[in-house]
């Protein structure tokens, strides 16, 4: 994350990233004093204040890097991870880290609105506070991503009945998975935890846990702003990858590559010369340059 925060920052210097547009939604008081209906409530009014509408969120990815917020992947090699979420005090704008393991689009999608929601409701909480208060830290930050992929207005309106057959259905135009679908259906009182918890008990006889139904219809959306942005500073002359990976940055270039999301070797590759050539005639029949003729002009 301190490398992610450095890149973003040396970027800046060349480059005007999107001006950040993360409302305080709090007004001054604590995530504590917020109750579950307050969630609701305030997915609906960041969909309004992004222009959203209340349908389906078809990238989350590209909705955080037009509200200004640095975004990066990266492996992190567990399960129990799935992404990371800072405020730069140099730049006071929020990056966010995803995992990749076991990566399918669906996924991504809750992970990076589960990371928006730190950013909007956990900005100013300590790391003791982070600590003694993880769990419902953490619920509650599921719960706000779920009322936003999937509002209060709108999305309870298309579940004609709540099967795994429906949510399968529902999973193809909502973008979201089924088990966070059962979720947000016992959030919503639309089932008791009781008809969850069999959803839950033949959702995972199905072997789901592993891998859901229409994982793999979508391609997974990868960060782009620093990706783009590193490659402009090059494309336009204003400084070479070698100036970058030996003067600019403090980390190697493989490690940038990872975080912006850059091709493999990038920065040990050569750019291609472009060599205009000058277009002649020439005749088929002999090989030899062509002479253009005028037509006479008729009075």
């Amino acid at each position: 994350m301190n490398w992610l925060h450095e890149i973003s920052d040396l970027v800046q210097h060349y480059v005007d990233l999107p001006a950040v547009d993360v409302p305080d939604v709090l007004a001054g008081a604590s995530y504590k004093q917020l109750r579950d209906e307050d969630l609701d409530i305030i997915a609906v009014e960041l969909r309004r204040h992004w222009q959203l509408g209340e349908g389906p969120c078809p990238d989350m990815i590209a909705l955080l890097e037009r509200i200004g917020v640095i975004v990066s992947t990266i492996e992190m090699g567990t399960s129990k991870l799935d992404g990371l979420c800072s405020w730069s005090r140099l730049e006071d704008r929020p990056h966010i880290l995803l995992a990749t393991d076991k990566m399918c689009y669906p996924r991504r999608q809750m992970d990076a609105a589960h990371e928006l929601a730190h950013a909007i409701l956990h900005r100013n909480v300590s790391e003791d506070e982070l600590r003694d208060n993880l769990k419902a830290i953490e619920a509650q930050a599921f719960r706000l991503a779920s009322a936003f992929l999937m509002p209060s207005t709108t999305y309870p309106l298309d579940v004609f009945r709540p099967s795994l057959a429906t949510l399968q259905t529902l999973k193809e135009r909502w973008r979201v998975s089924i088990k966070a679908q059962i979720r947000r259906l016992v959030y919503l009182d639309m089932i008791p935890p009781e008809h969850a918890l069999q959803m839950y008990k033949l959702y995972s006889a199905k072997g789901w846990n592993s891998e859901e139904p229409l994982d793999k219809l979508w391609a997974v959306s990868e960060p782009r702003l620093l990706r783009d942005s590193l490659q402009l500073i090059v494309e336009s002359g204003t400084r070479t990858k070698e100036d970058l990976a030996s003067v600019e940055f403090t980390m190697a270039g493989e490690d940038i590559e990872r975080l912006t999301s850059l091709p493999f070797g990038w920065f040990t590759s050569k750019a291609g010369e472009v060599v205009q050539l000058k277009p002649q005639l020439r005749d088929r029949a002999t090989g030899t340059d062509g002479v253009v003729v005028p037509f006479r002009r008729n009075s």
